[in-house]
């Protein structure tokens, strides 16, 4: 049986601490309609944050991990 491989596109988007734990290099939306947002909301879609319990599920299926 052939290796899975792995979804580079979303390899790329994400970083995978030590402990296992994934998270999403920015948010969503980040960058589309920036003169609506208020400057801190801008801020906010900065930050990496971690993914929901459901999609860290999926996303290991993805990875190959």
């Amino acid at each position: 049986m052939p290796k899975q491989k792995t979804n580079k596109s979303i390899y790329k988007r994400i970083k995978i601490t030590s402990s296992g734990i994934i998270l999403r290099r920015h948010q969503l939306a980040a960058g589309h309609l920036k003169r609506k947002k208020t400057k801190g909301a801008l801020q906010r879609h900065k930050k990496t944050f971690t993914f929901l319990k459901g999609e860290t599920k999926q996303l290991r299926r993805l990875i190959g991990l």
